[in-house]
This record gives structure tokens, sequence and C-alpha cells, in this order.
């Protein structure tokens, strides 16, 4: 009996030698990491934030307001009146630096940067200051397309725009470019221009009513902050 009690506890030990350890599961810092990067890179390509180096999005007025009105509707009930009402005012911003972003790109796109267009225009907060080769010259170039077109619509013109405006200086169509636009967004409509300003007000109209037609979920955005929640849960 003594013999066959060792003969079970040394089985028992081996076999428990060979069982595998108990895997502590892979999570956290590395799905955090992919899901943070998919926040920013959403976050950027919705927004257009006008300080892509400003992640706090304080320091504009303009970031500062859209920025609170999303954090406001990720604080508000889903399918609510006042989420809605938020996701209305969100879509607005939004539209409104579209509708600028898409001038640049008719611009640039008359210029012969059809292909280049996008890659031009493509601003996020990886953008490095280091990389700017004219910086001081991007600067005056985007002072004189704020005084001297209506690209901006009279608004302090978004710092994203400089590192557009140094890679034009570098392909030597930043002349060129300014030139257009003075050309396709003036300043001051003239009577020569009366025609042009009718056609405008056409565009006007349609683009409010595409903004007013916009459905549910254009509007009910997943929130960023909800978007990383529900990645961290899988």
């Amino acid at each position: 009996m003594g013999d066959r009690n060792i003969f079970y506890r040394i089985c028992c030990s081996c076999c428990r030698g060979d069982e595998p350890e108990e895997k502590t599961p892979i999570i956290s810092d590395t799905l955090l990491y992919f899901a943070q990067e998919a926040q920013r890179r959403r976050s950027e390509q919705a927004n257009l934030w006008s300080e892509p180096h400003d992640t706090s999005h304080m320091e504009r007025d303009d970031d500062r307001e859209l920025y609170n009105l999303l954090q406001k509707r990720a604080k508000t009930r889903r399918g609510s009146q006042g989420y809605r009402r938020l996701s209305f005012d969100i879509h607005a911003v939004r539209q409104e630096r579209r509708d600028v972003l898409g001038k640049w790109k008719i611009i640039l796109e008359n210029l012969g940067f059809r292909a280049e267009s996008d890659m031009l225009l493509n601003v996020t907060s990886a953008t490095s200051y280091s990389s700017m080769r004219n910086a001081p010259q991007a600067k005056k170039l985007l002072d004189v397309l704020a005084q001297e077109t209506s690209i901006f619509e009279n608004k302090m013109p978004a710092e994203r725009y400089i590192f557009v405006l140094d890679r034009l200086i570098a392909l030597d169509a930043a002349e060129d470019f300014l030139s257009k636009a003075k050309t396709y967004y003036p300043r001051d409509q003239s009577p020569e221009l009366e025609n042009e300003g009718q056609d405008s007000a056409v565009v006007l109209i349609k683009k409010s009513n595409e903004i007013n037609s916009v459905t549910d979920e254009e509007l009910e955005e997943v929130d960023e902050d909800a978007l990383l929640s529900r990645l961290l849960e899988l």
C-alpha cells in the first residue's frame, strides 16, 4: 500500500508538470495603442483640426468650439433631441472645414496636381515642423490668401495650410496657387463677376440642401471616446 501511494504521488507530480501553464492574456498595452492610433486618425480626418499639433484642441477658438461640442455630445444620450442637435452643430462646423479644404483641392487640381492633391493636403499631428523648409515664406503667403481671397470666408486661416504652402514652395508652385486663388475666390465681388456670384449662390443652395438631407447615420457618428471604449472591450 505504501509503495502504491508513492507511485501515485510520482505519477501525479509528473502529470502536473506536463500541464501547460495558464497564459496571461495579451491585452491592453498593444490593443490600447492601436485603438488610440485609430481614434487619432479618425478624429483628424473628420475634424480637420486648424492647429494639428495642438493635441488639447484648445489653443484656437474654432478648435476649442468643435472639441467642446464633441465632448458634450459624448456625454449626451444617443438618439435624444439634444444629441441630434449637437450632431447638427458638429456637422456644420466640420462641413465648413471641408468646404475650405475643397477650395484648396480645386485649385491644386487646376494647377495639374490632380493625382497629388490628397497627398499635398494631408496634414496630421504627426507632420513635423522640422520638415518645413520655407516656414516664414509659407506663413506670409497664408496671410496674403486670408487678406486677398475669400478662401477662408473672412475667418482666421487654419495653421494646417502653412504645411501645404511649404510643400508648394518646394515645388515652385506657390505663386501660381496664389494667382489661381485670387481668380477663383476673389475677396470682393465686382460687377463683372456678378454672374459668377449667382452661380456660386446656386452651389451654396445645393450644399445647404445636402446638409439638410443628412441622414441619421451621418449625424449620429461614433464619438471618439465611445469608439475607443468599444475597441478596448473586444
